[in-house]
C-alpha cells in the first residue's frame, strides 16, 4: 500500500521542504530548496496554495486529474489529500506553495468570508493558470508577507499577514473570473450538456428511484467539482445551479400538469419528490399558484 505523508502542522511541512518556520500558523515556501522527491501522496491539515513552476508530474485529487502545468495555482482546503499519478521519477521541486492554519484566521474578516473563496473546493481539470503579469501580482503578494514574517511578530504583523493573504485570495477570485472567459474552448457546450442531462434525468424513470437530481449528482456527470460548476453556470447564466435545475423542475412540472389523466400526487412522484406536499410548496413559490390552481387556470 503507498504511504500516505501527513502534514498536520505548518513547521512539519516546511521541515519537509527545508525551509525556516517563521510563524506556527503560516509559511511562504520556496519549493526550490527541497530535496529531490518521487510525488507522493499528502495530506493536508491546512489552507495550502501551490504556485507550480516546472513540470513535474500530475497532481491527483481523489481520483481526478488536475489540470496542472507551469504557471498554474491550485488551491487545498485542511482535511483534503492529494498526491502522485503512481509517477516514481525523482524530480527537483520548483515553484512556491502559501500554507496558512485555520487558526490564523479566526475572529479575522478572512475567517468570516474564507467559504466565499469556492475554489478550495475545486477539484479536476479546475487549476488556475496566470498570465504572466498575474504570476508577478501573487509572487508580489507571497513576498510581502514573506517580509512580515521575516520581520517577526509584533502587535501588527497578524493583521498585515491576514490581510495580505485575503488579498491574494480577492485577487484569485478576479483571475478565475477572468478564465471563465478566456478558456472557454474548456468549458464550450457546458450548459448544452447541463441542459440535456437534466432532459434525460427527467424523461426517465430516474426521478422516481434517485429523487430529486443534486447540484453534486450533476456535476459529478459533468466531471466537475460542485464548486466549480456552480460558479460557471453562475457565470454564464446569473442564476445558480440549484435555481437552474428548479427552472427545468417547474418547466417539466407545467407539461406534466396538462395532462388531466395524472394526479397532482402522480405528478410530485413522477419529478421526484417523496411527498406531494413538497410539491406544492416549491411550485407555488416559483409560479405564485399551487399545482391545482395552475391546472384549473389552464
Amino acid at each position: 500500500m503507498e504511504k500516505m505523508r501527513r502534514f498536520e502542522s505548518i513547521y512539519d511541512y516546511n521541515v519537509f521542504n527545508n525551509n525556516e518556520t517563521k510563524h506556527p500558523l503560516v509559511t511562504v515556501v520556496d519549493l526550490s530548496k527541497a530535496d529531490p522527491r518521487s510525488l507522493s501522496k499528502m495530506y493536508f491539515g491546512f489552507y495550502i496554495v501551490f504556485l507550480k513552476d516546472v513540470k513535474c508530474g500530475d497532481l491527483v485529487y481523489g481520483r481526478d486529474t488536475y489540470d496542472y502545468q507551469e504557471g498554474t495555482l491550485v488551491f487545498l482546503a485542511p482535511g483534503q489529500v492529494a498526491g502522485s499519478n503512481d509517477n516514481d521519477d525523482i524530480y527537483q521541486p520548483k515553484g512556491h506553495a502559501l500554507a496558512f492554519h485555520a487558526d490564523l484566521i479566526h475572529g479575522t474578516s478572512l475567517g468570516k468570508r474564507i467559504q466565499e473563496y469556492t475554489f478550495f473546493g475545486y477539484q479536476s481539470n479546475e487549476a488556475l493558470h496566470l498570465s504572466e503579469r498575474e504570476r508577478n501580482l501573487v509572487l508580489d503578494c507571497f513576498s510581502k508577507i514573506d517580509y512580515e514574517l521575516e520581520r517577526g511578530v509584533d502587535k501588527h504583523s497578524k493583521r498585515l499577514i491576514v490581510a495580505n493573504i485575503e488579498l491574494f485570495l480577492d485577487y484569485s477570485v478576479r483571475f478565475y473570473d477572468r478564465q471563465f472567459i478566456t478558456r472557454d474552448n474548456v468549458h464550450q457546450g457546458l450548459l448544452e450538456r447541463f441542459e440535456n442531462l437534466l432532459n434525460e434525468y427527467f424523461e426517465s424513470d430516474k426521478p422516481e428511484i434517485l429523487g430529486l437530481p443534486s447540484v453534486t449528482w450533476c456535476a459529478e456527470q459533468l466531471n466537475l467539482s460542485s464548486n466549480y460548476f456552480g460558479d460557471l453556470v453562475k457565470k454564464e447564466t446569473g442564476k445558480t445551479a440549484q435555481e437552474y435545475i428548479q427552472s427545468k423542475l417547474i418547466d417539466v412540472a407545467k407539461e406534466k400538469i396538462f395532462d388531466g389523466n395524472k394526479t397532482i400526487n402522480q405528478i410530485a412522484g413522477e419529478l421526484g419528490f417523496k411527498y406531494p406536499q413538497h410539491f406544492a410548496r416549491v411550485f407555488k413559490k416559483r409560479v405564485g399558484h399551487t399545482p391545482n390552481e395552475y391546472r384549473s387556470m389552464n
